[in-house]
């Protein structure tokens, strides 16, 4: 019913900014939250940042003053803008959303901070 189609990852230099987009299509009406998650070496698959039905902001504690994200609702867009980027912060980044019990995850998009 949905699809998320995500972009804008990369390579980066630790400091260095990279943008992340999450587009959503199809059956997207009411979309009550949407956010991004990471997998990082050694570690099981987290929230990075999200934004809940609610209007609510959430982000990683590793990632708090770092990263931001912002909805676009009226075209079903997410973006996670990654600043100050450090090495840890490489892995796969996933986007989701959520409408009731249905949730919906991107393809995955590789990050990759090193110098």
């Amino acid at each position: 019913q949905v699809q998320l189609v995500e972009s804008g990852g990369g390579l980066a230099h630790p400091g260095g900014s990279l943008r992340l987009s999450c587009v959503a299509s199809g059956s997207t009406f009411s979309i009550n939250d949407m956010g991004w998650y990471r997998r990082t070496p050694g570690k099981t698959r987290e929230l990075v940042a999200r934004i809940t039905s609610d209007g609510r902001s959430h982000y990683a504690d590793a990632v708090k003053g770092r990263f931001t994200f912002s909805r676009d609702n009226t075209n079903n867009t997410g973006v996670l803008e990654m600043n100050r980027l450090k090495p840890e912060d490489t892995g796969v980044y996933w986007c989701r959303a959520e409408r009731g019990y249905d949730v919906w995850w991107g393809q995955g998009t590789q990050v990759t901070v090193s110098s």
